[in-house]
Protein backbone atom coordinates (compact mmCIF):
# COMPACT_ATOMS: atom_id res chain seq x y z
CA UNK A 1 0.00 0.00 0.00
CA UNK A 2 0.86 3.57 -0.67
CA UNK A 3 0.14 6.96 0.73
CA UNK A 4 -1.44 9.65 -1.45
CA UNK A 5 -2.58 13.13 -1.33
CA UNK A 6 -6.08 13.34 -2.65
CA UNK A 7 -7.50 17.37 -2.95
CA UNK A 8 -11.41 16.00 -2.12
CA UNK A 9 -12.90 19.28 -2.69
CA UNK A 10 -11.36 22.92 -3.00
CA UNK A 11 -9.26 23.95 -0.35
CA UNK A 12 -9.19 20.26 1.29
CA UNK A 13 -6.49 17.54 1.23
CA UNK A 14 -6.93 13.80 2.86
CA UNK A 15 -4.49 11.59 2.96
CA UNK A 16 -5.65 7.90 1.68
CA UNK A 17 -4.06 4.54 1.49
CA UNK A 18 -4.22 3.04 -1.95
CA UNK A 19 -2.49 -0.04 -3.30
CA UNK A 20 0.79 0.84 -5.01
CA UNK A 21 -0.01 0.62 -9.07
CA UNK A 22 1.61 -1.98 -11.10
CA UNK A 23 3.31 -0.97 -14.61
CA UNK A 24 1.65 -2.60 -18.01
CA UNK A 25 3.30 -3.05 -21.35
CA UNK A 26 5.22 0.53 -21.98
CA UNK A 27 4.97 1.91 -18.58
CA UNK A 28 7.09 2.89 -15.45
CA UNK A 29 6.62 2.46 -12.04
CA UNK A 30 8.06 5.51 -10.19
CA UNK A 31 8.59 6.13 -6.60
CA UNK A 32 8.26 9.47 -5.76
CA UNK A 33 10.73 11.43 -3.95
CA UNK A 34 10.01 15.27 -4.64
CA UNK A 35 6.90 17.19 -5.77
CA UNK A 36 7.11 20.86 -6.30
CA UNK A 37 3.79 22.65 -5.50
CA UNK A 38 2.73 25.02 -8.86
CA UNK A 39 0.81 27.98 -9.40
CA UNK A 40 -1.42 25.73 -11.73
CA UNK A 41 -1.68 23.24 -8.32
CA UNK A 42 -3.05 26.64 -6.24
CA UNK A 43 -5.46 27.20 -8.96
CA UNK A 44 -6.96 23.73 -8.61
CA UNK A 45 -6.75 23.76 -4.62
CA UNK A 46 -8.56 26.72 -4.57
CA UNK A 47 -11.05 25.65 -7.01
CA UNK A 48 -10.42 27.63 -10.08
CA UNK A 49 -9.51 25.45 -12.39
CA UNK A 50 -9.88 21.38 -12.99
CA UNK A 51 -12.08 21.19 -10.57
CA UNK A 52 -14.42 18.66 -12.66
CA UNK A 53 -11.70 16.44 -11.68
CA UNK A 54 -11.91 16.54 -8.29
CA UNK A 55 -11.21 14.57 -6.16
CA UNK A 56 -8.26 13.91 -7.90
CA UNK A 57 -4.24 13.52 -6.80
CA UNK A 58 -2.66 16.84 -8.00
CA UNK A 59 1.44 17.40 -8.57
CA UNK A 60 3.17 17.45 -12.03
CA UNK A 61 6.43 18.76 -10.73
CA UNK A 62 8.17 15.84 -9.71
CA UNK A 63 11.28 13.30 -9.48
CA UNK A 64 11.88 10.04 -7.89
CA UNK A 65 13.35 6.39 -9.02
CA UNK A 66 12.18 3.99 -11.55
CA UNK A 67 10.65 1.37 -8.88
CA UNK A 68 9.34 -1.49 -11.45
CA UNK A 69 9.11 -1.36 -15.69
CA UNK A 70 6.33 -2.90 -17.66
CA UNK A 71 7.00 -6.00 -19.78
CA UNK A 72 8.94 -4.39 -23.37
CA UNK A 73 10.66 -1.26 -21.52
CA UNK A 74 14.01 -1.14 -22.60
CA UNK A 75 16.45 1.62 -21.78
CA UNK A 76 15.45 2.27 -18.77
CA UNK A 77 17.18 0.83 -15.17
CA UNK A 78 15.20 0.39 -12.19
CA UNK A 79 16.94 2.45 -9.38
CA UNK A 80 18.00 5.38 -11.06
CA UNK A 81 16.87 9.18 -10.46
CA UNK A 82 14.26 10.17 -13.41
CA UNK A 83 12.32 13.26 -14.10
CA UNK A 84 9.54 12.73 -16.56
CA UNK A 85 7.05 14.50 -18.86
CA UNK A 86 3.74 15.26 -17.71
CA UNK A 87 2.34 16.13 -21.03
CA UNK A 88 0.60 12.79 -22.77
CA UNK A 89 0.02 13.14 -26.26
CA UNK A 90 -1.23 10.57 -28.81
CA UNK A 91 1.99 10.53 -30.60
CA UNK A 92 -0.01 10.10 -33.84
CA UNK A 93 -1.54 13.03 -34.54
CA UNK A 94 -0.37 16.70 -36.48
CA UNK A 95 0.57 18.34 -33.33
CA UNK A 96 2.23 15.62 -31.39
CA UNK A 97 4.39 15.17 -34.73
CA UNK A 98 5.32 18.71 -33.79
CA UNK A 99 5.53 19.07 -30.40
CA UNK A 100 2.51 20.96 -30.05
CA UNK A 101 1.38 18.18 -27.43
CA UNK A 102 -0.98 20.93 -25.74
CA UNK A 103 -3.10 21.28 -28.76
CA UNK A 104 -3.79 16.79 -28.75
CA UNK A 105 -7.27 15.89 -29.23
CA UNK A 106 -6.25 13.23 -27.06
CA UNK A 107 -3.79 15.67 -24.54
CA UNK A 108 -3.75 14.40 -21.14
CA UNK A 109 -1.51 16.12 -17.88
CA UNK A 110 -0.28 14.56 -14.76
CA UNK A 111 -2.06 15.59 -11.68
CA UNK A 112 -4.56 18.01 -14.08
CA UNK A 113 -6.93 15.67 -15.82
CA UNK A 114 -5.77 12.43 -14.30
CA UNK A 115 -4.08 11.28 -11.31
CA UNK A 116 -0.63 13.04 -10.41
CA UNK A 117 2.35 12.92 -8.07
CA UNK A 118 1.23 13.82 -4.79
CA UNK A 119 1.75 10.17 -4.27
CA UNK A 120 4.18 7.35 -3.13
CA UNK A 121 4.19 5.79 -6.29
CA UNK A 122 3.16 6.46 -9.97
CA UNK A 123 2.55 4.61 -13.07
CA UNK A 124 3.93 6.60 -16.02
CA UNK A 125 4.70 6.10 -19.77
CA UNK A 126 8.21 4.70 -20.30
CA UNK A 127 8.71 6.72 -22.98
CA UNK A 128 8.00 10.25 -20.54
CA UNK A 129 10.60 8.98 -17.89
CA UNK A 130 14.34 10.73 -18.48
CA UNK A 131 17.27 9.84 -16.51
CA UNK A 132 18.74 11.94 -14.61
CA UNK A 133 22.57 12.12 -12.70
CA UNK A 134 22.33 10.64 -9.08
CA UNK A 135 24.72 13.19 -7.86
CA UNK A 136 21.74 16.04 -8.09
CA UNK A 137 19.96 16.70 -5.68
CA UNK A 138 16.05 15.52 -5.48
CA UNK A 139 15.29 19.12 -4.73
CA UNK A 140 16.77 20.53 -7.33
CA UNK A 141 15.83 17.47 -9.97
CA UNK A 142 11.69 18.62 -9.32
CA UNK A 143 12.89 22.22 -10.82
CA UNK A 144 13.08 20.67 -14.17
CA UNK A 145 9.42 20.66 -15.19
CA UNK A 146 9.21 24.52 -14.43
CA UNK A 147 12.41 25.23 -15.79
CA UNK A 148 11.24 23.60 -18.99
CA UNK A 149 8.26 25.51 -19.42
CA UNK A 150 10.88 28.76 -19.30
CA UNK A 151 12.51 27.19 -21.57
CA UNK A 152 10.08 26.59 -23.85
CA UNK A 153 8.56 30.07 -23.75
CA UNK A 154 11.97 31.44 -24.77
CA UNK A 155 12.33 28.98 -27.58
CA UNK A 156 8.80 30.63 -28.99
CA UNK A 157 9.85 34.18 -28.54
CA UNK A 158 13.75 33.33 -30.18
CA UNK A 159 15.62 35.27 -27.69
CA UNK A 160 19.13 36.34 -28.63
CA UNK A 161 21.92 38.26 -26.82
CA UNK A 162 21.57 41.40 -26.23
CA UNK A 163 18.43 41.74 -26.41
CA UNK A 164 16.52 43.98 -24.21
CA UNK A 165 13.75 42.29 -21.96
CA UNK A 166 10.97 43.03 -19.33
CA UNK A 167 9.46 40.34 -17.32
CA UNK A 168 6.35 40.92 -15.30
CA UNK A 169 6.19 39.33 -12.24
CA UNK A 170 9.10 38.17 -9.72
CA UNK A 171 7.40 35.15 -8.39
CA UNK A 172 9.16 31.38 -9.17
CA UNK A 173 8.33 31.42 -12.75
CA UNK A 174 9.16 35.35 -13.60
CA UNK A 175 12.25 34.93 -11.39
CA UNK A 176 13.11 31.77 -13.90
CA UNK A 177 12.30 33.92 -16.95
CA UNK A 178 15.01 35.98 -15.65
CA UNK A 179 17.80 33.47 -14.74
CA UNK A 180 17.37 32.02 -18.57
CA UNK A 181 17.43 35.32 -19.89
CA UNK A 182 20.60 36.15 -18.32
CA UNK A 183 22.05 32.65 -19.56
CA UNK A 184 20.94 33.27 -23.05
CA UNK A 185 22.58 36.95 -22.73
CA UNK A 186 19.90 39.14 -22.94
CA UNK A 187 20.15 42.54 -21.70
CA UNK A 188 19.37 44.61 -19.98
CA UNK A 189 16.95 42.44 -18.20
CA UNK A 190 14.27 44.68 -16.13
CA UNK A 191 12.08 43.07 -13.73
CA UNK A 192 9.01 44.27 -12.20
CA UNK A 193 6.68 43.19 -8.99
CA UNK A 194 4.73 45.12 -6.43
CA UNK A 195 6.45 42.56 -4.19
CA UNK A 196 9.83 44.27 -3.34
CA UNK A 197 11.09 41.39 -1.66
CA UNK A 198 10.96 39.12 -4.94
CA UNK A 199 12.05 42.46 -6.82
CA UNK A 200 15.10 42.32 -5.07
CA UNK A 201 15.59 38.62 -5.10
CA UNK A 202 15.62 38.68 -8.83
CA UNK A 203 17.81 41.25 -8.79
CA UNK A 204 20.27 38.81 -7.19
CA UNK A 205 19.56 36.53 -9.60
CA UNK A 206 20.49 38.21 -12.68
CA UNK A 207 18.00 41.03 -13.20
CA UNK A 208 19.62 44.52 -14.25
CA UNK A 209 16.84 46.82 -13.12
CA UNK A 210 13.76 46.08 -10.19
CA UNK A 211 10.70 48.38 -10.39
CA UNK A 212 8.54 47.91 -7.27
CA UNK A 213 6.46 51.31 -8.23
CA UNK A 214 4.01 50.76 -11.22
CA UNK A 215 4.40 54.72 -11.26
CA UNK A 216 8.12 54.70 -12.41
CA UNK A 217 7.80 51.16 -14.56
CA UNK A 218 7.07 53.11 -17.78
CA UNK A 219 10.12 55.46 -17.13
CA UNK A 220 12.48 53.50 -16.13
CA UNK A 221 11.68 50.73 -18.95
CA UNK A 222 12.65 53.87 -21.61
CA UNK A 223 15.24 54.99 -20.07
CA UNK A 224 16.63 51.84 -20.05
CA UNK A 225 15.96 51.08 -23.79
CA UNK A 226 17.00 54.95 -25.20
CA UNK A 227 13.15 55.57 -25.03
CA UNK A 228 12.22 52.53 -27.43
CA UNK A 229 10.64 50.28 -25.08
CA UNK A 230 11.90 46.84 -24.17
CA UNK A 231 12.37 44.05 -27.49
CA UNK A 232 10.96 41.37 -25.59
CA UNK A 233 8.27 41.65 -23.02
CA UNK A 234 6.94 38.21 -20.68
CA UNK A 235 3.97 38.29 -18.80
CA UNK A 236 4.27 35.93 -15.75
CA UNK A 237 1.78 36.97 -13.39
CA UNK A 238 -1.42 36.26 -15.61
CA UNK A 239 -3.48 39.82 -15.19
CA UNK A 240 -5.32 41.61 -18.24
CA UNK A 241 -4.25 44.98 -17.33
CA UNK A 242 -0.86 43.78 -17.16
CA UNK A 243 -0.86 42.52 -20.69
CA UNK A 244 -1.68 45.74 -21.76
CA UNK A 245 1.04 47.15 -19.42
CA UNK A 246 3.19 44.89 -21.75
CA UNK A 247 1.96 46.17 -25.10
CA UNK A 248 2.60 49.41 -24.12
CA UNK A 249 6.21 48.75 -23.16
CA UNK A 250 7.29 46.80 -26.07
CA UNK A 251 8.84 48.79 -28.24
CA UNK A 252 8.38 48.69 -32.31
CA UNK A 253 8.48 44.98 -33.40
CA UNK A 254 8.77 43.72 -30.70
CA UNK A 255 7.58 40.40 -28.65
CA UNK A 256 5.13 39.63 -26.13
CA UNK A 257 5.32 36.54 -24.99
CA UNK A 258 2.55 35.28 -22.91
CA UNK A 259 2.97 32.99 -20.43
CA UNK A 260 0.58 34.34 -17.41
CA UNK A 261 -2.30 32.35 -17.38
CA UNK A 262 -5.47 34.25 -16.98
CA UNK A 263 -9.33 33.54 -16.27
CA UNK A 264 -10.92 31.80 -19.48
CA UNK A 265 -12.84 35.04 -19.88
CA UNK A 266 -9.80 37.42 -19.97
CA UNK A 267 -9.40 39.56 -23.17
CA UNK A 268 -6.68 41.40 -24.89
CA UNK A 269 -7.56 43.85 -27.31
CA UNK A 270 -4.85 44.23 -30.14
CA UNK A 271 -4.10 47.70 -31.79
CA UNK A 272 -4.30 46.03 -35.45
CA UNK A 273 -2.96 48.43 -37.48
CA UNK A 274 0.16 49.56 -35.25
CA UNK A 275 0.39 45.35 -35.25
CA UNK A 276 0.89 45.29 -38.61
CA UNK A 277 2.83 48.38 -39.38
CA UNK A 278 5.29 47.86 -36.18
CA UNK A 279 5.83 44.00 -37.15
CA UNK A 280 4.49 43.26 -33.55
CA UNK A 281 4.07 40.04 -32.67
CA UNK A 282 2.43 38.48 -29.66
CA UNK A 283 3.14 34.27 -29.14
CA UNK A 284 1.70 32.54 -26.15
CA UNK A 285 3.41 29.28 -24.58
CA UNK A 286 3.25 27.78 -20.99
CA UNK A 287 4.32 23.77 -20.42
CA UNK A 288 7.40 22.85 -21.33
CA UNK A 289 7.71 19.38 -23.46
CA UNK A 290 9.86 17.16 -25.42
CA UNK A 291 13.44 18.61 -25.77
CA UNK A 292 12.44 21.33 -23.58
CA UNK A 293 12.29 19.01 -20.69
CA UNK A 294 16.14 17.60 -21.84
CA UNK A 295 17.36 20.79 -21.87
CA UNK A 296 15.51 21.88 -18.71
CA UNK A 297 17.87 19.46 -16.99
CA UNK A 298 20.46 20.21 -18.41
CA UNK A 299 20.44 23.72 -17.21
CA UNK A 300 20.05 22.20 -13.77
CA UNK A 301 22.77 19.79 -13.78
CA UNK A 302 25.35 22.02 -14.83
CA UNK A 303 24.58 24.55 -12.14
CA UNK A 304 23.08 27.31 -14.42
CA UNK A 305 20.16 28.71 -12.16
CA UNK A 306 20.23 29.16 -9.04
CA UNK A 307 17.72 27.04 -6.79
CA UNK A 308 18.36 28.05 -3.18
CA UNK A 309 15.11 30.45 -3.02
CA UNK A 310 13.17 27.52 -4.49
CA UNK A 311 14.46 24.07 -2.70
CA UNK A 312 14.59 25.72 1.34
CA UNK A 313 11.03 24.97 2.06
CA UNK A 314 10.16 21.28 2.58
CA UNK A 315 6.66 19.62 4.08
CA UNK A 316 6.48 16.07 4.22
CA UNK A 317 3.11 14.82 2.33
CA UNK A 318 1.43 14.11 5.86
CA UNK A 319 1.49 18.34 6.27
CA UNK A 320 0.68 18.87 2.42
CA UNK A 321 -2.36 20.62 3.65
CA UNK A 322 -0.87 23.02 5.75
CA UNK A 323 1.71 23.84 2.94
CA UNK A 324 -0.95 24.93 0.81
CA UNK A 325 -2.35 26.69 3.33
CA UNK A 326 0.74 28.59 4.47
CA UNK A 327 2.24 29.52 0.67
CA UNK A 328 1.02 32.78 0.85
CA UNK A 329 2.21 33.86 4.12
CA UNK A 330 5.96 32.91 2.94
CA UNK A 331 6.04 35.15 -0.29
CA UNK A 332 9.96 34.70 -0.07
CA UNK A 333 10.08 30.94 -0.85
CA UNK A 334 9.93 31.06 -4.46
CA UNK A 335 8.84 27.07 -4.76
CA UNK A 336 7.73 24.64 -1.57
CA UNK A 337 8.28 21.16 -2.38
CA UNK A 338 6.93 18.22 -0.72
CA UNK A 339 8.92 15.00 0.37
CA UNK A 340 7.65 11.78 0.13
CA UNK A 341 7.90 9.12 3.20
CA UNK A 342 11.23 7.41 2.80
Amino acid sequence: MMQAAVLVEPGRFEIEERPIPKPGPGEALIRISRVGICGTDLHIFHGHYAAEQLPMVPGHEFTGTIAALGPDVTGLTPGGKVVVDMNIGCTRCFWCRRNEILNCPEMRQMGITMDGAFAEHMVVPARLVIPAPDRVSDAVLALTEPLACVVRAARKARVSFGQSALVIGAGPIGNLHVQLLRTIGAAPIIVTDIAADRVALALDCGADIGVSDPATLRQTVLEATQGRGADLVIESVGQADLYRTGLRLMRKGGHLAAFGLTGPDAELALPILDTILQENSVKGSVAGMGQDMHDALTLLVYGRIATDAFTRAAYPLAEIQAAFDSIADRPGDLKTQIVMPS
